[in-house]
C-alpha cells in the first residue's frame, strides 16, 4: 500500500477503506470560498459492491492499493458478464456488468482494454479514450441552416445518438470519445 494526498486520488484509483479495497467512481476537489478545502470520493467497495462516500481535507493521507495492470481483448457477452482474453497466455477473465458500467456500449470484438487486478482479482476497466464507429442513420442537411456551427443528431452503430457536423451521411465512419459519448472527427480509414 502507499500513502497519496487525498487530492491526488483520480477514478479507477484503488484505495483501502478500514482494511476493505474500494474503487474510486468519482473524485472531486471542491475548493468552497472560505474554510478548507476537500476531496470528495464517490467508491464502490470491491467485496461485495457497495457504494460509499467518503470525504477528505485535499492534505489528509489515503492509501492506495498496488494494482497490476494487463491488457486483454475483449471476447463476448453473457448472463454472467462480459468475457475479456490475455492475448499472451490465452487466459480467459469474466467481469460483471457493473465494473464496467455505462461504457459497456463502446465495446467491440477483439478491442484491447487495461484491466487493473488486486492480487489476480479484477477491480477496474479502462476503454480506449476513443472509438471508431459507423454512421447508421442521419437526417438530410437543410442547405441555409449555416448561420451557426449547426450539427445534426445521428445514430451510430452502437444505437449511440451523437450529435456530429452536416457534412456526415449514413455509412461514414467516426471517431468518438467513450468519456462522454461526443464526436471528434471523422475515421481517417
Amino acid at each position: 500500500m502507499v500513502k497519496v494526498i487525498a487530492s491526488s486520488v483520480r477514478k479507477g484509483n484503488v484505495l483501502e477503506i478500514d482494511g476493505k479495497l474500494c474503487v474510486v467512481m468519482k473524485a472531486e476537489n471542491i475548493h468552497p470560498g472560505k474554510g478548507t478545502p476537500v476531496t470528495h470520493l464517490d467508491m464502490r467497495r470491491i467485496s461485495d459492491g457497495v457504494k460509499i462516500t467518503e470525504r477528505y481535507r485535499t492534505t489528509e493521507q489515503v492509501e492506495r492499493a498496488y494494482l497490476e495492470e494487463k491488457t486483454y481483448n475483449y471476447l463476448f457477452e453473457d448472463e454472467q458478464g462480459f468475457t475479456f482474453m490475455e492475448p499472451e497466455t490465452y487466459d480467459q477473465i469474466t467481469i460483471p456488468r457493473e465494473m464496467i458500467g455505462e461504457q459497456a456500449i463502446y465495446l467491440q470484438e477483439n478491442m484491447a482494454v487495461t484491466v487493473s487486478l488486486h492480487e489476480g482479482t479484477p477491480v477496474s476497466v479502462e476503454l480506449p479514450q476513443r472509438v471508431v464507429l459507423e454512421v447508421t442513420e442521419t437526417e438530410p442537411t437543410v442547405k441555409g441552416q449555416t448561420a451557426a456551427s449547426s450539427y445534426k443528431p445521428a445514430i451510430l452503430s452502437n444505437g449511440l445518438r451523437v450529435m456530429v457536423p452536416p457534412h456526415i451521411t449514413a455509412g461514414t465512419r467516426v471517431v468518438v470519445m467513450t468519456q462522454d459519448g461526443s464526436y471528434v472527427e471523422r475515421a481517417k480509414d
